[in-house]
């Protein structure tokens, strides 16, 4: 079935328990139906990082094949998420003198000024992944949103720069190209995960966007609409079950199972009666687990994955008044999922908290598996790749205008220009591209060259 260019998107999600590839587009309502939704286990993928390539393909591959079944498309390209354990972040500020400052400052001045920020010496093998502005100071007057249309001379922005380690990057697309797709895009997956399950007015009051993986726990915080901060914390899901695993000497499959049927967060809520009986391997001897015990394995490795996560949110400073975060916290992904979950966060923090649902955007009929919190990055994504469609269709109809004004000039403009090529600079009619698409496409070209 051939694709239409502005309808339909695809999102990748290559997490470390499954792989997601999502495929939707918008409905007369500007809400987000999904089309198709497949899902495979991951078995390439450590802590957010592709640590087999080969197993990591075929994942990719039978996640793409269900979807595609699911929603009858052929699938070309894909827009990926980008976490794990090398994802760091910084705070910087750099500014520019302009050459005319009885011109107005335009979307070019704010180009040259992040690509400036791009050039900021990393460390070896770290690329800056995103350019994030804050806010904008210009000739000393501070905390402007916008500087387009305003005068001024020297224009200066705090940025929140996102750093990932190439080699890592790379392996991603390799498997994605591997996998006989199309690298349309890559997002930050936190970022991805908080446009799925935010509101507007969450992101001004300030909120921390807490997102529990199987491998990795990712945060967002954002406050007047923009985004602060970003961590990702390298461990998940995937820790507990290893705790259970360890702690009741039963196999991974049984101890995923205990977590996610029996376990908790809060150890109190458990009566000292409440046992579970698991099957010997082989002919021994069942095992009998208080559920009491259980939940304290489970309590001690949670507590102490929040206790990380709101330390990154003390790094950010929410205790200032300036930078409070009035909605409190959102949970979400997998993890996000276990009994009582929230209300620990609550006691730990002294947060608001809540489950968040990406079903903010989502179509009404959506089926309740796709609202679940273990799909808010995949469905991000999808929203990311339409958003970007959208753009690059807009752009076209810019340039078509501006095609259509150029020909109505008349054929005196043509034989001057064909005359004089230095006195009319020719008519840019390329579109504009962000840094992210910039970057994106130096990588696939370094994909090309590598192979």
């Amino acid at each position: 079935m051939e694709r239409e260019v502005n309808e339909i998107a695809v999102g990748l999600d290559i997490g470390t328990t499954k792989i997601v590839a999502m495929v939707g587009r918008y409905n007369e309502y500007g809400k987000m139906e999904v089309l198709g939704v497949g899902k495979s286990k991951s078995l390439g993928v450590h802590r957010g990082v592709v640590n087999n390539i080969t197993q990591t393909i075929q994942s990719i591959q039978q996640a793409v094949h269900e979807a595609e079944s699911a929603s009858g498309m052929k699938i070309n390209d894909v827009t990926v998420g980008i976490a794990g354990q090398h994802i760091r972040s910084l705070q910087h500020s750099d500014y520019i003198t302009r050459p005319n400052a009885d011109a107005v400052i335009d979307e070019d001045d704010i180009d040259k000024l992040c690509n400036q920020v791009h050039k900021l010496v990393m460390l070896p093998g770290e690329e800056i992944l995103h350019v994030l502005p804050q806010e904008y100071k210009v000739d000393g007057q501070a905390e402007i949103k916008e500087p387009v249309g305003m005068y001024g001379g020297r224009l200066e922005a705090n940025f929140h720069v996102v750093v990932g380690q190439v080699t890592s990057i790379r392996n991603i697309g390799r498997c994605v190209k591997s996998s006989g797709l199309e690298l349309s895009e890559v997002t930050l997956e936190p970022l991805a995960s908080a446009n799925a399950v935010l509101s507007q007015e969450e992101k001004e009051a300030g909120v921390a966007l807490i997102d529990i993986g199987g491998g990795t726990t990712d945060l967002a915080i954002f406050k007047d609409g923009i985004i602060r901060h970003t961590a990702v914390i390298p461990f998940g899901g995937n820790v507990i079950t290893e705790d259970i695993k360890e702690g009741c000497s039963i196999i991974e499959k049984q101890a995923e199972l205990l977590k996610i049927k029996f376990g908790s967060a809060w150890p109190g809520e458990n009566k000292d009666n409440e046992i579970v009986s698991i099957p010997g391997l082989r002919g021994r001897e069942p095992k009998e687990i208080t559920l009491k015990n259980l939940s304290k394995i489970i309590h001690a490795r949670v507590v102490e994955i929040i206790e990380q996560v709101f330390l990154e949110i003390k790094n950010y400073g929410h205790e200032s008044p300036k930078k409070k975060l009035i909605a409190g916290i959102v949970l979400t992904g997998g993890g996000s999922q276990l009994k009582h979950l929230k209300q620990l966060v609550e006691y730990i923090t002294g947060m608001d908290t809540r489950i968040g649902y990406p079903n903010e955007h989502l179509a009404g009929n959506s089926d309740s598996e796709t609202t679940s919190p273990m799909y808010a990055t995949a469905v991000g994504l999808v929203m990311d790749s339409l958003a970007h469609i959208k753009k690059q269709k807009k752009t076209i109809q810019k340039q078509v205008v501006t095609n259509t004004e150029v020909d109505q000039q008349g054929e005196t403009y043509v034989d001057n220009l064909s005359n004089n090529e230095e006195e009319n600079p020719r008519v840019d009619l390329k579109p504009r591209k962000n840094i992210l698409e910039k970057w994106t496409e130096k990588f696939k070209e370094f994909l090309d060259n590598a192979e």
